[in-house]
């Protein structure tokens, strides 16, 4: 081997995953997807409560209050749940394994990743998983 030497892989931003999608474009999309998800935490759930304290019944006031109470909690927690699925597709970004099923490896398509960034599954393995 004379005259060759090794130069070590860099940042492609036209790199692309799984059927085609470019890196810069799923980056895109996992930074939209994520301050979505953070703006929505950081605001406080159940700020925007569809009744006013104004129309609140007298007596209806505590359990207003503790279902508000029990939405807002399930609410954080699925959004706690949305934020960790984008760092796990940030993670398999990283990898070069984005776009590609966790399950089969087989890729997801582009209109999927546009939809849904956080993809792990194709969609005929999801309505499998969701079937069973």
């Amino acid at each position: 081997m004379t005259g060759r030497r090794w130069i070590a892989p860099t940042f492609d931003p036209g790199a692309q995953y799984a059927d085609g999608m470019e890196e810069a474009r799923a980056r895109e999309l996992l930074a939209r997807e994520r301050e979505r998800i953070e703006h929505a935490l950081g605001i406080g759930i159940g700020e925007g409560a569809l009744e006013s304290d104004q129309n609140v019944e007298p007596g209806d006031e505590d359990s207003e209050s503790l279902y508000q109470d029990e939405y807002d909690s399930g609410r954080a927690e699925d959004l706690r749940a949305e934020l960790a699925a984008v760092e796990r597709a940030e993670s398999r970004l990283e990898a070069g394994t984005y776009g590609l099923s966790i399950q089969s490896g087989e890729p997801i398509p582009d209109g999927r990743l546009e939809a849904r960034p956080t993809a792990e599954l194709t969609i005929e393995e999801q309505e499998r998983l969701e079937r069973s």
